[in-house]
């Protein structure tokens, strides 16, 4: 199958964008679109880039369906969505393009599972509203999700504002429930990392009480130790009083 290594995850339902200039992958896609079913598989980047090649990557993906393909000047632009998940059987040659055999692993079974998907789609909501306050949020609280209870847990994995490895993990999981699971999981840890006062402020803090009670001692030093006044002999007795004279 033609793979297309990315930097991100993407998931069963959820639609891909993307910019496509490089050589190796434009005739990729002239390959693909010449199918009956125009289809490559997706799979995040454990270590790399996503141009130029020469990248370690996860095995667990997702295929891609295209659905939409403009040119430009000089790059065209895809859109595809996600379909079913894949696991890498082995890797091929990257020439002329990375491809790879792969394996498809099942769909998710959706018994039982209501409640938690409506708890869980609350969550998400919440923590979607919360991570736009901070600017972190690529969907709105109120996305609109499919009927369908296994494509609307795709969504929520889709759409939270979790880590690219939760996410990816997220990809792997083996029934509808360990999907909820593991977003709540991910969510808890997303939502405190979120919350978490930023880094160096109690320090920063803490020095700057610490300078304000040095200030304070100096300018309160006008004495011994025991508040009385130095007895040094060539101190000024008047340092603010009128002149002196001759």
């Amino acid at each position: 199958m033609p793979m297309f290594p990315l930097g991100s995850v993407l998931l069963p339902r959820m639609p891909l964008s993307l910019r496509l200039f490089e050589p190796r992958y434009l005739l990729m896609l002239q390959h693909v679109l010449a199918q009956d079913v125009p289809e490559f598989g997706v799979v995040l980047i454990e270590r790399g880039r996503e141009v130029g090649g020469g990248d370690s990557r996860f095995r667990t993906g997702t295929v891609a369906r295209i659905a939409q393909v403009a040119m430009g000047d000089d790059a065209v632009a895809l859109t595809a969505i996600g379909t079913r998940r894949i696991v890498i059987d082995r890797w091929l040659d990257d020439d002329p393009w990375p491809r790879a055999e792969v394996s498809e692993l099942p769909e998710l079974s959706v018994v039982g599972s209501g409640e938690a998907l409506a708890s869980t789609g609350l969550r998400v909501r919440r923590s979607l509203a919360r991570a736009a306050e901070f600017g972190e949020a690529d969907w709105p609280a109120d996305v609109e999700l499919s009927e369908d209870p296994e494509i609307a847990a795709w969504q929520l994995a889709g759409v939270a504002p979790i880590s690219t490895i939760d996410r990816y993990e997220l990809l792997a999981a083996a029934t509808l429930a360990d999907l909820l699971e593991g977003l709540d999981r991910a969510l808890e840890h997303a939502d405190a990392v979120r919350e978490a006062p930023a880094p160096g402020g109690a320090l920063e803090a803490e020095l700057a009480e610490l300078l304000g009670d040095a200030v304070g001692e100096d300018e309160g030093d006008a004495g011994d130790a025991d508040g009385e006044p130095d007895d040094d002999p060539d101190a000024d007795p008047d340092p603010g009083g009128a002149p002196r004279a001759g």
